[in-house]
């Protein structure tokens, strides 16, 4: 798959879900190498920012979208990977902080 396909397939998640892709496309066209990166290496697409064991059932909740986005999206206005935002954040009506990791393996 190319990165340019998956940029499609992602932004259509992203519109279904109500929230968006970040409007810094270089930040989310290098998320997407990693994420394509980690499904060559993984078989699955392990958030880039994080790292997989590979073992599927152990990082099952960092398969993007992980687990933890909806509730980093609700509270700091985007992913942890900074790959899904919402509509405020990339209006920039939501300042940019540091999201802390959810993740407790």
């Amino acid at each position: 798959m190319t990165p340019e396909k998956l940029y499609e397939i992602l932004q259509k998640y992203a519109q279904a879900k109500g929230i968006q892709l970040n409007r810094d496309k270089n930040l989310v066209f290098e998320l997407i190498k990693g994420l394509l990166i980690n499904e060559a290496r993984y078989g699955y697409r392990s958030c880039p920012c994080r790292l997989a064991s590979g073992n599927r059932e152990k990082d099952s909740d960092i398969i993007c979208p992980c687990v933890y986005s909806s509730d980093d999206i609700k509270e700091f206005g985007r992913c942890y990977c900074g790959l899904y935002v919402s509509n405020e954040y990339n209006e920039g009506k939501i300042l940019e902080t540091i999201v802390p990791e959810r993740r407790k393996k």
